[in-house]
């Protein structure tokens, strides 16, 4: 099949691409460029559909420089594709291909109907509306591009025998998360081969994982498959709100963040926890020792904390209650105090240096509650791997991209756009307004150069 461009990859940034190319205005006289999408699932947008849960927190409303400081690699880079398609841009596509939006706490913005089905239907539908054609089924084997006369034409082998053509390639591929989704990492390789080089890539937005959490020995990538401790057991399944973790490598702090949390079958994850994974994967990665240390109550200095728990320590000691029950009982009542009541049993069981004194006859060391609430330190041995992580970081190098255009630097002809390049940011519609704005342009740009 003989087209003007072809997009390897139905995800975000693919299908943004494919209305990108196929909307492009063009030149009195001249058609309509010929667009095809090539998608090896069997239909597009699998990722999409379970982002956010399944909610889809589909872009982000923030202005460009609170955006900005989201992004954790050049965020220059992408600066022109923000402003090019930026999230209102965003939302009014989606609106205008008849899905409603919403914005929520931090800027966030979902399908009204919370379903990110109705977000692919919407991509899909404005890109095939607009002249692209949209083949799935489709496993692309081989890029290769030969050089002509009238300039570089790229022929692309796929699955069943069948062959596409086209003076412009846009690989939109994603990166290595979730392979179930289909993103494989295939567009590494077919960069690669056609001259540009690959930044290291890592797990981001992923879980980390302290040491004891699970039943293991490993280091490094622990599959979130692997069974739980009895200490993962007791602190899995709750969310910490209002707390701040600080992350250290070697020793260094590396990055302090506010907000909730939460421990997971995974290990540690939520909001703060995906915003630290990243720096935390990479150092592990490099071989450093990593900690975490929470805060549980970061607005409380220590010494405003000390009086507040042995006050209340000494009211309920006098109580009858207070005098018959035992102990651990009342250290857990104390704790209840200050975190959720499912969490007390596991908070106690990781500082067994609150209490003292011979069993039977045991006491409360306050200043040791008091340094647990505020410094609950946790070694991190490992982290969730592709197969649940939410971005790929690492990718194709921006150096050898236009970020004007999106276009190779070294394949005339060539585009890059979404997760399969260096780009990367935090959770929060983030990451995919990136795949839409560097696919609006890669798109644009495609089709005005023809």
């Amino acid at each position: 099949m003989v087209c003007d461009i072809i997009v390897v990859g139905g995800g975000a940034s693919g299908l943004m691409a494919a209305f990108g190319a196929a909307s492009a205005p063009v030149r009195e006289g001249t058609a309509p460029p010929r667009v095809v999408v090539l998608e090896k699932m069997p239909r597009p947008g699998r990722k999409i559909m379970i982002t956010g849960k399944g909610r889809c927190n589909f872009t982000n409303l923030k202005p460009w420089e609170e955006f900005s400081t989201h992004i954790r690699t050049k965020a220059a880079f992408v600066r022109p594709a923000f402003y090019n398609f930026d999230p209102q841009d965003c939302i009014d596509h989606i609106v205008r291909s008849g899905t409603k939006a919403v914005v929520e706490r931090g800027d966030r913005a979902f399908p009204a109907s919370y379903r990110s089905s109705d977000i692919v239907d919407a991509l899909q539908n404005a890109a095939m509306k607009a002249g692209a054609r949209i083949e799935t089924g489709v496993e692309v084997k081989s890029i290769v591009c030969n050089d002509g006369s009238a300039g570089n034409i790229f022929m692309v082998s796929c699955s069943g025998s069948r062959t596409y053509s086209a003076p412009r390639l846009i690989i939109a591929t994603g990166g290595l998360s979730y392979p179930a989704t289909g993103s494989t990492g295939d567009g590494y390789g077919w960069a690669k081969a056609l001259g540009h080089s690959i930044k290291d890539c890592f797990p981001s937005l992923t879980a980390i994982v302290p040491k004891g959490y699970k039943n293991t020995s490993s280091r490094g990538h622990i599959d979130r498959s692997t069974p739980l401790s009895d200490i993962g057991k007791s602190l899995c399944g709750n969310q910490l709100k209002n707390i701040s973790i600080s992350l250290y490598a070697g020793g260094d702090l590396l990055q302090s963040e506010f907000g909730d949390l939460d421990f997971t079958d995974g290990g540690i994850e939520g909001p703060i926890g995906f915003r630290i994974s990243r720096s935390a994967v990479k150092s592990l990665v490099n071989g450093a020792k990593v900690s975490v240390v929470i805060d549980m109550k970061p607005q409380a200095p220590a010494e405003e904390l000390l009086p507040r728990i042995s006050g209340f320590w000494n009211d309920i000691s006098k109580t009858p209650a207070g005098r018959s029950t035992p102990i651990r009982q009342m250290l857990r009542m104390l704790l209840c105090k200050h975190m959720p009541q499912s969490l007390a049993g596991g908070f106690a069981a990781c500082h067994p240096e609150m209490l003292y004194g011979r069993k039977g006859n045991e006491r409360i060391d306050f200043k040791a509650v008091v340094n647990a609430l505020k410094n609950w330190r946790f070694d991190i041995d490992g982290y969730v791997g592709y197969e649940r992580a939410v971005i790929t970081a690492g990718g194709v190098s921006t150096d050898e991209i236009v970020a004007k255009t999106m276009e190779s630097r070294l394949r005339k002809g060539l585009y890059f756009c979404g997760e399969v390049l260096d780009i990367d940011a935090d959770t929060g519609g983030y990451n995919l307004q990136l795949a839409f704005s560097t696919g609006y342009l890669a798109g644009q740009s495609a089709a005005k150069s023809l």
